[in-house]
């Protein structure tokens, strides 16, 4: 199995995040570009201090990568803007830490952090996939709706003794969770077109499930574990995995290689990197009321193909993403007709 890409990598001049986004989460985010000023509450509401005080937290105790320090990681960020064509390319920090991990902090400066963990993990076009799919996740611009779920979900915890009131919490924040997980699925997608190394990509995802083991690991046979899940057993088996998704933020890896398996079969991998696709520039032009028809659209088409005999609550959840979504553009957006 090659760990180099035998071709060079093709810049997206001017892609819109909705290129890769999935459905889900893409008619959420136009949802929410179209709502005057829901960004600047949400920045209120968690506050700039922290964002401040996380990057002077990395500056001091992680290490800033560099033409001097991490020159590697430098390049893939330098590469994975100039791929996205990002006017900025975003700080990348490395923290000591055993545990597999990267993420992309803050709101009006976004920067990534890796652990070391991860960069012992993964080799280097492996670890390309992940600064891509780092910064996918900023030139969505995640950060706003995981930080609505992380401040509900912490005023879940507090009205707790309030049944109703938890209740109906606890709904938006499951919502919002499918949501969640949908974006990581989005930037799955962004990393696979910014290191443009299909087997890498997978690869790294992989590695999450069964470490570095790669040679003890086949992709087919793990797309068949996929198969198995899917169908796996009767009512209680599909109640299971319910249950295994509650609270969790990070769709599982056998999903996780499985839908971008899909995706970059289908065709939408090949046409993007062929220069068809949707432009930044147009991107207030997209209708919510589009977006939020081809996001039902991709569920029925998964329920459709789901051999799973629980699917039923599992489509409860979908849609309570997709109305969480449609319930936030309604409270927030002007209404003066303008919504799109």
């Amino acid at each position: 199995m090659t760990t180099t890409p035998d071709r060079n990598r093709v810049q997206l001049p001017g892609i819109s995040s909705r290129a890769y986004e999935h459905p889900a989460d893409r008619s959420a985010l136009v949802a929410l570009r179209k709502l005057s000023g829901f960004d600047t509450v949400l920045k209120q509401m968690s506050g700039l201090i922290s964002e401040r005080r996380l990057r002077l937290m990395y500056l001091a105790s992680a290490v800033r990568v560099s033409e001097t320090q991490f020159r590697s990681l430098y390049d893939m960020g330098r590469d994975a803007a100039y791929t996205l064509d990002l006017h900025r390319i975003p700080e990348i920090y490395v923290q000591q830490d055993p545990q597999v991990q990267a993420k992309a902090i803050g709101f009006d400066d976004p920067f990534i952090v890796v652990t070391t963990g991860l960069l012992n993990l993964m080799n280097e076009e492996e670890q390309r996939f992940v600064i891509g799919h780092e910064t996918s996740h900023i030139l969505s611009g995640h950060a706003v709706y995981r930080t609505m779920l992380d401040i509900l979900t912490r005023l879940a915890t507090r009205v707790a003794w309030i049944p109703l009131g938890y209740i109906g919490l606890r709904a938006i924040v499951a919502g919002l969770e499918e949501w969640y997980r949908k974006s990581e699925l989005s930037s799955d997608r962004g990393g696979l077109l910014t290191g443009q190394d299909p087997e890498a990509a997978k690869r790294a995802l992989m590695k999450l499930a069964g470490g570095d083991y790669t040679h003890e690991m086949n992709i087919e046979a793990f797309l068949e574990q996929y198969q198995e899940y899917d169908t796996a057993g009767d009512l209680r088996d599909g109640f299971l995995k319910v249950l295994n998704l509650l609270g969790t933020t990070h769709p599982f890896a056998v999903v996780r290689v499985a839908e971008l398996d899909k995706w970059q079969r289908s065709g939408e991998y090949d046409r993007i990197i062929g220069g068809d696709y949707p432009r930044r520039e147009d991107d207030a032009n997209a209708r919510v009321t589009d977006e939020m028809k081809a996001a039902a659209e991709s569920y029925r088409a998964s329920w459709q193909q789901s051999q799973d005999p629980f699917i039923g609550v599992l489509r409860d959840v979908a849609e309570g993403a997709v109305n969480a979504g449609e319930r936030i553009f309604n409270r927030f957006s002007r209404r003066d007709g303008g919504q799109g």
